[in-house]
């Protein structure tokens, strides 16, 4: 991709006024939510700090290997033995679920996502290959040595309710965003405009090594490797922008609020096909 759209640079006030990183990584951008970035990915903490076991709700969970991190923060944040009600997930990618397993049997909670996106998390489909000829950047030149494969939680797994409510989640509803993935969702919060937008739109480049690594703040469109319905994409980041949140977290880059963050949305819904949509590679759909 040779176009971006960037974003104000760590010193603005665009970014969340309630963040506060604690000394675990941990990173509280309202009072009852709080991310930490793992690796490439975010996990995502919904809960008051202190709220005690079966009190709050983890959104993904990271990468293969993550678990104990997770466990660790949790803990530090909530009390107790950091248990949470439900774990909620945006997708089934493997960055999404490589700790669903080992946290879920661990903690003995329910795991609710998207009915699309259960062949992926009942073991009985894989995901299409990632496409490394898009985006440019090492981790999309390195994408065919991600996991594919789905996750086997079947009998832990519930399906979200016809309603658009969550589980656990009063004021929250989950929006169908697909593109990315077919069960793709974002969790929505209309009370204070707070939006959790999965990988419907990143906030960073995640093709790129650098990028991913440097957390330069950037509105991009979900990662293109993994994206295999770039027409369901565009919709989904219109969708998205047309809420006008105040604060976003994605699963990849920096949480960030405010007009700037908006007026960077809306140039990605608006300029969709020319910033974000590959211009080669089988992934591109007319």
């Amino acid at each position: 991709m040779e176009k971006q759209i960037p974003l104000p640079d760590a010193a603005s006030a665009e970014h969340p006024e309630q963040d506060s990183r604690r000394d675990d990584g941990t990173r509280e951008i309202a009072s009852d939510v709080a991310y930490r970035q793992l690796a490439i990915v975010n996990v995502i903490f919904i809960g008051r700090a202190g709220c005690g076991d079966g009190n709050w709700i983890l959104v993904d969970t990271g990468m293969p290997g993550s678990a104990g991190f997770i466990r660790s923060a949790a803990r530090e944040r909530f009390g107790g033995e950091g248990r949470p009600a439900a774990i909620v997930l945006t997708h089934g990618h493997f960055d999404h679920v490589g700790s669903l397993k080992t946290l879920a049997d661990d903690w003995d909670v329910p795991i609710h996502a998207h009915a699309l996106e259960r062949p992926y998390l009942d073991g009985s489909r894989s995901y299409p290959p990632p496409d490394p000829s898009v985006g440019g950047g090492l981790l999309a030149r390195l994408s065919p040595l991600f996991p594919t494969s789905p996750v086997d939680v079947r009998h832990r797994l519930r399906i979200f309710a016809d309603d658009h409510s969550l589980p656990g989640l009063p004021g929250w509803r989950w929006i169908h965003t697909p593109g990315h993935a077919p069960g793709h969702v974002s969790l929505w919060r209309e009370a204070d405009r707070f939006l959790i937008a999965g990988d419907a739109f990143v906030t960073t480049r995640q093709e790129s090594i650098y990028s991913s690594a440097t957390q330069a703040p950037e509105m991009h469109g979900p990662p293109m490797y993994f994206t295999p319905d770039w027409s369901s994409a565009r919709q989904s980041v219109i969708a998205l922008a047309a809420l006008r949140p105040q604060t976003v977290v994605t699963g990849h880059g920096q949480a960030m609020q405010g007009e700037a963050m908006r007026r960077a949305l809306d140039e990605l819904a608006q300029r969709f096909d020319e910033v974000a949509v590959p211009a080669h590679g089988r992934y591109v759909m007319s």
